[in-house]
């Protein structure tokens, strides 16, 4: 029977992805392990990989087709031993529907099986154990193609599971939504479904619950109706791609269901600077003579924010509907621009690591983020965030938190200010710090005291490193 390979949701924020390269031809036999093509998400390009083996019998959806949805048929992998051209007929009987426009993604016929496939940043490690690394706790797993939606009384959530997996759930009457899978990606497989069969890892069904309150509607005005507010030829049209459409819906996500409360405080950095100095001084050579290290002042932002949560433990925490999720340790999810928008790759366990070594991971981040080569583990999840405008003369300003996390700390300009002191009036170097807290999990006393042990730590770079 053909084997269904569909475009993948690759992060939980893609619906769409933009098929870059085919890396097989039809006719190509395909085991597992190839990758087959890459494919750019709204976040990075990715390297996809079969785990199927066969004959790449029908590409339905051409490299460089852009806004992809996620499900939609892109390919057919004839079994082996079977009619290639049988089943590339059959590919193109089925893609017919799916050259329609869709809002929504829709699942390639239902006669052939779906296609395992993993995937990974273009350019990265083939070694088996680094493809499919395991997500840390309390950081959703990346969605997969294989996913089936929960039944309708638990609401929009979705269980990722095998095709094998699947079929045995049905035989057995197993309810895969009661299921915690252990494959790749918390992906339920085979051995999942067995084990449930003699009640192990068995969770209990679902209470039945109230319909969920639909989302808030924002009515906002048609694009026609923006046009005509300008003379026609006096603008250029200039498409949104995959990052900014993302970017937009979840800022205002973030700002409609959010309740951002806002604070501020200024901090004197005459000691930090000082210290960055004479530490960046201190620096070894490498091999090729240039500094090992070269401390910024972002650097000890990342460490003294990681530190503070720690000190209050209550505001590092993500709010959800059931519980508060307290964390042991400070992820904290760093803004970066990149060509058409920004990425928060996560430092984890920053207040284990040293300056050298932040600013070490922040480059590597930095610089993989902007060609598109960060691994979806390395953004998603983290506990607070940093947005650091101080390199663009900013001297304030406050961020959108960035979901799941309950705070962000908005950093501004360094600058030379006059500052009264003891009835004199002095020149000190100040930079002013914006916290945005969700109030449903971080009220204002308790972000007051977070932002009071950050001030005490950046104020007081020696205490950082006792």
């Amino acid at each position: 029977m053909p084997v269904n390979i569909l475009m993948p949701a690759l992060s939980p924020t893609m619906e769409k992805g933009n098929l870059a390269k085919w890396l097989k031809k039809e006719g190509e036999k395909v085991k597992p392990g190839d990758v087959i093509a890459e494919i750019e998400t709204d976040k990075a390009t990715m390297e996809y990989e079969a785990i199927d083996e066969g004959t790449l019998a029908k590409i339905v959806v051409p490299e460089g087709t852009q806004d992809v949805p996620v499900n939609q048929l892109i390919a057919v992998l004839a079994e082996e031993g079977e009619d290639v051209k049988a089943a590339a007929a059959g590919a193109e009987k089925n893609a017919a529907p799916a050259a329609k426009p869709a809002s929504t993604p829709r699942p390639a016929s239902a006669a052939a099986p779906v296609a395992f496939a993993e995937a990974r940043p273009s350019g990265a490690s083939r070694d088996p154990q680094a493809q499919n690394p395991r997500p840390a706790e309390g950081v959703k797993a990346p969605a997969s193609k294989d996913q089936v939606p929960r039944a309708a009384s638990h609401g929009a959530d979705r269980v990722f599971a095998s095709p094998l997996a699947r079929r045995l759930a049905k035989d057995a009457g197993i309810d895969l939504v009661r299921l915690q899978g252990s494959g790749p990606h918390g992906r339920v497989i085979a051995r999942d479904v067995e084990a449930a069969k003699s009640g192990k890892g068995l969770a209990a069904p679902a209470p039945a619950t109230a319909a969920v309150a639909a989302p808030l509607a924002v009515q906002v005005p048609a694009d026609d109706k923006i046009r005509a507010l300008f003379e026609p030829g006096s603008y250029e049209v200039v498409p949104h791609d995959n990052i900014r459409k993302v970017i937009a819906r979840r800022l205002l996500e973030a700002k409609l269901t959010i309740p951002h409360f806002y604070l501020t405080v200024d901090c004197n950095i005459d000691k930090l600077t000082a210290a960055r100095e004479e530490i960046n001084a201190a620096a070894g050579k490498d091999k090729e003579g240039k500094p090992a290290y070269k401390i910024s002042v972002n650097d000890f932002v990342i460490k003294a924010l990681a530190l503070a949560l720690q000190r209050v433990p209550d505001a590092n925490v993500t709010w959800t509907e059931g519980a508060m999720l307290r964390h042991r340790h400070s992820d904290i999810g760093v803004a970066v621009s990149i060509p058409g928008g920004l990425i928060t790759p996560v430092i984890r366990k920053a207040e284990q690591k040293s300056l050298s070594a932040i600013s070490h991971e922040m480059k590597d981040f930095a610089a993989r983020a902007r060609t598109r080569k960060l691994k979806p583990e390395e953004y998603q999840g983290g506990s607070s965030a940093v947005s650091n405008l101080g390199m663009y003369g900013v001297k304030e300003f406050y961020a959108i938190i960035n979901p799941p996390h309950a705070t962000i700390l908005s950093v501004g300009a360094g600058e030379e200010r006059a500052v009264v002191r003891n009835g004199k009036i002095e020149a000190a170097h100040l930079m002013t710090v914006g916290l945005a807290t969700d109030h449903r999990a971080v009220d204002g006393a308790l972000g007051a005291v977070l932002l009071s042990a950050f001030k005490a730590l950046i104020e007081n770079p020696v205490m950082m490193v006792v």
